[in-house]
């Protein structure tokens, strides 16, 4: 469905002058800044434990087909890295990635001024700072997992709207 949209153009990708149909998948479209600042349109959401974009469509706009209008708000176009991992990716990430998931990533210290409550990452050594609070790669990668947690919904009021926008832009859009 998302594809469908995209035009289709000559491309010759060996450069021998034998020129193929192919789809367009260079061509994007940005959400219009008045309507991605429009709190109205959006609604918060944070993931759960393995929901995927398509299970998160079906649920909203009764589509799992448009899982790719949830990317897009979100600009999110990796969505291997870009989207939360289950339990299970999770662990296997961490193990792949650390050889001691519970060893120092990194020291954290408190702002002193303003909000307290907002941490300062100071790097791996913390020499000057004795109270840091350590931070392992553990707690890191979840914390990031939270963060990614955090996404916007489109208002299923407005999806059709949106889509049938989306399809005339797509068309329109000049690279």
């Amino acid at each position: 469905m998302y594809f469908e949209n995209f035009p289709i153009i000559a491309y010759d990708s060996v450069g021998n002058g034998e020129y193929k149909a192919v789809t367009d998948l260079l061509r994007r479209v940005a959400i219009r800044s008045k309507v991605r600042s429009n709190t109205l349109v959006f609604d918060t959401y944070d993931v759960k434990q393995g929901e995927t974009p398509e299970m998160l469509a079906d649920k909203l706009y009764n589509d799992p087909e448009l899982h790719w209008v949830i990317l897009l708000i979100n600009d999110i176009t990796d969505r291997y890295h870009q989207w939360p991992m289950n339990n299970n990716q999770f662990i296997a990430y961490l193990n792949d990635k650390y050889s001691n998931v519970d060893a120092t990533h990194h020291y954290e210290i408190s702002q002193v001024s303003g909000d307290t409550t907002i941490k300062i990452n100071i790097g791996t050594d913390n020499t000057e700072h004795s109270g840091a609070s350590i931070v392992t790669n553990r707690e890191y990668e979840e914390e990031r997992q939270d963060e990614l947690r955090k996404i916007r919904l489109l208002n299923p009021i407005y999806i059709d709207p949106f889509v049938s926008e989306y399809e005339k832009m797509i068309k329109e859009s000049v690279i």
